[in-house]
């Protein structure tokens, strides 16, 4: 009997077949590694253009049209694209990218068709339904994704990407890269609106700085030099441009003067328009040589129909002085009544007279008086923003403050020198009573006009 050796198993390859396949497998390898090294750095690049891209564009447009090729490259898809939503619910196609190489035969325009038609059939805006309606008119070999472009956590838009590769997998890194893009898109799109924003500010501003300009050179640079009288007067506006107005109007070469005051309802750059208008209106019927109430009914005749289609109306104290006579005749449409304080008896008086504001009826008829003014004398004209000043705890300034303030000032503020009047320490007293009122810190938040007359005594007249 004799032994014979197994047969051979001829299916273990041979140790040199052993190290070819190691080979191949080491070489595959290392070209898968250098394949996700060169899609790494793809990507990086890609959202490193889009970063300078944000940060470089001035023009959003060029900025929100790399989106979808953007979104699309680093996805490994076949296009994209960017749908925003306007402010009134309504949606547009903002940028696409469809090279039709990659389509199968379906052309950018098919796409596009497909997309808006798409658009038209959601009235929502719901995000959902526009997925659901956008894949359905690609069609059902299409692959769609999307997410949600975000601006202050509110939907601003939606970004797509599509392919129809049989095998396209919507991976969790892929979905990380199309957020990063989306939330790229979000910042350009607030960027943008901050940057309108601020250009639109900055516009207002110049339009408002010109505007208080304006004003300032429509106000009296200085307060007229008047035989027997002295004169202060200040008008500090809420914002840059109000709609107080003060006037110092020569009559017959200075023989007379207008004095007056008028307020705009509202504040801003409207009411100055009007104020201006006023003023140019105002002055041409004092030429006439009217008596106060005919000046103020003629006025509201030619102010009516403006007034009534800006809604806006006017309040007013005008008033006429005889330096000769030392008589003060006066009219007033609605505005705060001038306050007298008469020296002799060291008491205040309202100076007023019926009337109705500028603007609100057509035809009003104005009352008119005068007074005689006497050596010592003070009037004062003002607008309503002294006496609706506010405290922290909300209460008004009222008129009985502000009479009392002036009481007080008549009696107590006496220049000890040349370089300041009396009628600018009465002013001034008057304005820090009121802030004080408001608190130290605080702003008026309406406009505050005060004019204050003095009557020199006989003895010191030159």
């Amino acid at each position: 009997m004799s032994l014979s050796l197994p047969p051979r198993n001829r299916s273990l390859p041979s140790q040199p077949d052993i190290d070819n396949a190691s080979v191949m497998v080491m070489k595959d390898l290392k070209d898968l590694l250098r394949r996700m090294s060169q899609d790494q750095n793809k990507i990086h690049e890609l959202l490193s253009f889009l970063g300078y891209a944000l940060r470089s564009f001035s023009n959003l447009n060029q900025f929100l049209e790399l989106i979808p090729l953007i979104a699309s490259r680093v996805t490994d898809s076949d296009g994209g694209a960017l749908i925003l939503f306007k402010a009134s619910g309504q949606m547009r196609l903002e940028s696409l990218h469809c090279p039709e190489r990659n389509q199968g035969g379906m052309k950018a325009q098919q796409v596009r068709t497909a997309i808006e038609r798409a658009i038209q059939q959601v009235l929502t805006g719901s995000p959902t339904a526009l997925d659901e309606m956008v894949s359905r008119y690609l069609g059902a070999d299409v692959h769609l994704y999307g997410t949600s472009v975000l601006v202050k956590n509110a939907v601003r838009g939606r970004l797509y990407i599509f392919s129809r590769k049989p095998d396209y997998i919507w991976t969790d890194n892929k979905r990380t890269l199309m957020r990063l893009v989306a939330d790229q898109t979000s910042v350009g799109l607030e960027n943008h609106e901050l940057t309108t924003e601020l250009i639109k500010k900055e516009r207002q501003d110049r339009e408002m700085e010109i505007g208080a300009e304006i004003q300032r050179q429509l106000l009296p640079r200085n307060c007229p030099k008047i035989q027997g009288i002295e004169i202060s007067a200040r008008c500090s506006t809420a914002s840059r441009v109000g709609g107080d107005y003060y006037d110092f109007i020569p009559m017959q070469k200075g023989d007379r003067w207008s004095f007056v005051v008028g307020d705009v309802m509202g504040k801003g750059v409207p009411a100055g328009l009007i104020m201006t208008m006023t003023r140019g209106m105002l002055r041409a019927e004092v030429l006439n040589n009217h008596s106060p109430s005919k000046i103020l009914e003629h006025l509201n005749e030619v102010m009516y129909e403006d007034l009534e289609k800006s809604h806006r109306f006017v309040t007013m104290f005008y008033s006429e002085y005889d330096p000769e006579t030392q008589i003060l005749s006066f009219s007033n449409a609605a505005h705060t009544p001038a306050l007298h304080w008469r020296a002799k008896t060291r008491s205040v008086h309202a100076l007023d007279t019926m009337g109705a504001l500028i603007g609100l009826e057509a035809g009003s008829k104005y009352e008119e008086r005068s007074t005689h003014l006497n050596s010592g004398d003070v009037v004062i004209y003002y607008t309503d923003g002294f006496t609706e000043a506010a405290s922290p705890e909300g209460d008004r300034f009222d008129e009985e403050n502000l009479r009392k303030a002036l009481d007080w000032a008549c009696q107590n503020c006496f220049p000890l020198s040349d370089d300041v009047t009396r009628p600018q320490m009465i002013l001034d007293y008057i304005f820090q009573e009121v802030q004080n009122f408001i608190g130290e810190g605080h702003t008026h938040t309406d406009d505050m006009t005060l004019v204050v007359l003095h009557i020199k005594d006989k003895a010191l007249v030159n």
